[in-house]
């Protein structure tokens, strides 16, 4: 299942797996990664919430913005290689 979801994921986990080169890696960069993508999602529901409510259009600007950030840092934290989420944190 997850050799699916990479292959149907690889046009975003081969922008943060590609390079060369030494890299540093934690346990814990990859959890606060898939915990920054969960509050990302929650911002983006908030933002809709509140966008509709107010039936303000610009509201739609954070709402893809948030959701976007989320999805890729779930993404990358479930599904990427270690080289992937070091350099999303910027680590070399």
């Amino acid at each position: 299942m997850k050799n699916t979801l990479r292959k149907l994921f690889a046009p975003i986990l081969n922008i943060f797996e590609s390079g060369g080169g030494e890299y540093s890696y934690k346990a814990s960069h990859r959890k606060i990664l898939m915990y920054m993508g969960l509050l990302f999602f929650v911002l983006s529901t908030l933002s809709g919430i509140t966008a509709i409510a107010s039936d303000q259009l610009g509201g739609l600007i954070p709402i893809l913005v948030f959701f976007v950030i989320g999805f890729v840092c779930l993404i990358v934290g479930f599904l990427g290689s270690d080289r992937a989420v070091s350099k999303i944190w910027g680590s070399r």
